[in-house]
């Protein structure tokens, strides 16, 4: 029979988890290393859990515990240790999606697990996914934060228990009564940063035009309004309820806009930049005025926008991964927030097209350049 040896004494070293921890102990090493390894380790949880480890008086000396390796497995299975050790545990819930999809949630897990010492457990989700189980395991692990990318993963996070924390990240087009009682990031760039990048590239830009949809993106034109404000920019707001009225708006405003002072914005907007028919009448109708436009949508530099911004997916991980232990802190806080973590993209061809001589230092400046070399 193989039986270990507890020593008492501590000492600050590396956390090991429950499986690293029992392959340790099949590796073999000495008794007393693996004694302190598990004495750091469940130390926190052994109030919840007596008489896994215990610490006597001989002499002035401490004492040895013996335990077998099948003891030691049968504690390591009471459920009270288990959501001890894992009470910090963030969850991650992501779409189980194909490529190239899929590659933008993994940059944002990657990020998590890079950013957090605290374990980390991703679960791929879908319209079939068991969201009571779920439930039920995260509450056995003791998980405090759930971090949910995407719309498939903030579907699945909105049957969760209320004391499970949800941190929404990756996802679009939130609106007003969505984001109410949601803490997290958007998928959508910050409006701030568009409009400095705006100003870097044309100075003598006054006005920025946006045609949106109310109700899928008031939220938005809040943050905007006041970045535009700091950039010292006017900015200009049409409403648009469906695609007909948004065309109408698109048709005045080019005609009446003026190429040297004015720009137009397209946010994440499915209603007022929809992308089969209406986007290629605004890509067109800039080409042809002269006026710039830029977008939060990277795709549209391809096609013809002058520049736009792009999430940075791992950064995104990071902050997120940021977020969850300022909640596990006890750091409570409400609201999304717009993408700060991002990739620029610029198109070169556009940018001659207006006259803009964009020179290998400036394009050093930007991550994405359209068209490819």
């Amino acid at each position: 029979m193989t039986t270990l040896f507890f020593n008492a004494r501590r000492r600050p070293r590396a956390p090991f988890g429950a499986p690293a921890l029992l392959l340790m102990l099949l590796a073999g090493p000495a008794p007393r290393a693996i004694a302190e390894a598990i004495a750091d380790d469940l130390a926190p949880a052994t109030a919840q859990a007596p008489g896994l480890l215990e610490r006597y008086d001989s002499g002035g000396q401490y004492g040895m515990l013996p335990i077998t390796v099948t003891q030691l497995e049968d504690q390591l299975r009471r459920p009270e240790l288990q959501a001890a050790l894992g009470k910090n545990t963030i969850a991650v819930l992501y779409p189980n999606v194909s490529e190239p999809f899929r590659g933008a949630f993994i940059g944002m897990i990657q990020g998590i697990e890079e950013r957090t010492r605290l374990r980390v457990r991703s679960y791929a989700v879908d319209a079939r996914f068991d969201a009571a189980d779920l439930n039920a395991q995260l509450k056995r692990n003791g998980t405090r934060v759930v971090i949910a990318l995407g719309r498939q993963g903030l579907n699945v996070a909105s049957a969760l228990d209320s004391d499970i924390e949800v941190l929404v990240g990756g996802a679009l087009l939130l609106s007003d009564a969505e984001i109410v009682n949601l803490n997290g990031i958007s998928l959508t760039p910050d409006p701030a940063l568009l409009f400095a990048r705006l100003r870097a590239l044309l100075p003598e830009t006054r006005r920025v035009i946006v045609v949106y949809d109310p109700k899928k993106t008031e939220w938005l034109l809040r943050i905007a309004r006041e970045a535009a404000r700091g950039q010292g920019l006017e900015l200009v707001s049409h409403e648009a309820r469906d695609l007909g009225q948004a065309a109408q708006h698109y048709a005045t405003l080019f005609s009446s806009a003026d190429s040297r002072r004015d720009a137009v914005w397209l946010p994440h907007d499915t209603t007022t930049v929809e992308e089969g028919t209406l986007l290629p009448l605004i890509l067109k109708q800039a080409w042809n005025s002269g006026v710039p436009i830029f977008s939060s949508n990277v795709l549209h530099v391809k096609k013809g926008a002058l520049f736009a911004m792009s999430p940075n997916n791992v950064e995104l991980g990071r902050s997120l991964a940021s977020s969850a232990e300022s909640a596990i802190a006890g750091e409570r806080k409400k609201g999304v927030q717009p993408l700060r973590e991002l990739h620029t993209a610029i198109n070169l061809r556009t940018a001659s097209h207006m006259g803009l001589n964009i020179g290998y230092q400036q394009q050093r400046t930007f991550d994405l350049i359209y068209p490819e070399p």
